[in-house]
């Protein structure tokens, strides 16, 4: 169930401004798991889910939320950190996945059956609704099948989700101006990449057109963004490894040209908290 406390000051919220109120929150963002959790008083999507059940109840509860209470799961791609606990999740409480045709497809044949699962195809190209959000996935260069990213927005405001990502296309700069809130991926440092002790091919790949984003390369996208009503940006998905939360925030903030403690940093281990689109 909702948290009482949400539940009245979003009502309060609504009945003074005839507006919703979106808040979202990471579980966990990284190689070991992946999982985001958006949210209005009526709706609440989770956009990948790599966590198994037990560790993503915790995880939930971390957040005074409940597995019942996901209306829908999102699938950006088949990778195991975004999609292993999906099936499981969504069957066991009857949640509708959403994903592409070919995250399915590759997804599925990594051994899930399909079995009792209710999985909604979608074109990247086009929106479609779930409960008070329109949704609009996109496409992105990542090496999987069919890999998307999201927006989501109430009508009034817009949640923008990029990670996964190996460069920035004009369709991506487009989808993600004009977001009131979004979370970026700072997946590595290209200097510690370079000198750390990851195969040379393993570099390659992550570094690659296909890859995950460097931090200055995150930050380059963020400035071609329309920033006019950016109220929040999260980090996400850095390597425990090639990266700092000191160097991504400070990559980001240059941009802003902000206190790096303003940006906020989706963990691992701990994920995020609440933040409120106001």
């Amino acid at each position: 169930m909702f948290p009482e406390d949400f539940v009245e000051w979003a009502s309060i919220s609504e009945t003074k401004k005839g507006r919703r109120v979106i808040r979202f929150a990471a579980l966990g963002s990284g190689s070991r798991g992946n999982a985001m959790v958006v949210q209005t008083a009526r709706t609440t999507v989770l956009i990948d889910c790599g966590f198994g059940q037990r560790e993503l109840a915790r995880r939930l509860g971390r957040l005074d939320l409940a597995t019942d209470v996901v209306d829908a799961i999102l699938v950006t791609h088949e990778h195991s950190d975004h999609i292993g606990g999906a099936a499981a999740c969504a069957r066991r409480h009857d949640i509708p996945l959403y994903m592409t045709h070919g995250t399915c497809s590759a997804g599925l044949r990594q051994g899930d059956s399909a079995d009792n699962l209710d999985i909604r195809l979608i074109d990247g190209h086009a929106p479609f609704e779930i409960g008070d959000f329109e949704v609009r996935p996109f496409p992105v260069p990542h090496d999987a099948r069919e890999p998307v990213q999201f927006t989501l927005s109430d009508g009034c405001r817009r949640f923008g989700m990029l990670t996964d990502i190996g460069v920035a296309t004009p369709h991506v700069i487009d989808m993600l101006s004009v977001c009131d809130a979004l979370v970026l991926e700072c997946n590595h440092d290209a200097q510690m990449l370079a000198s750390g002790n990851y195969p040379f091919a393993l570099k390659q790949r992550i570094a690659g057109r296909l890859g995950h984003l460097e931090n200055s390369a995150a930050a380059e996208i963020l400035a071609r963004l329309d920033r006019k009503r950016l109220q929040h940006v999260l980090a996400a998905h850095l390597s425990e490894h090639n990266n700092t939360p000191a160097l991504a925030g400070a990559a980001l903030a240059a941009i802003l040209d902000c206190d790096p403690a303003w940006i906020g940093i989706a963990s691992q281990d701990q994920g995020s908290e609440w933040r409120t689109i106001s």
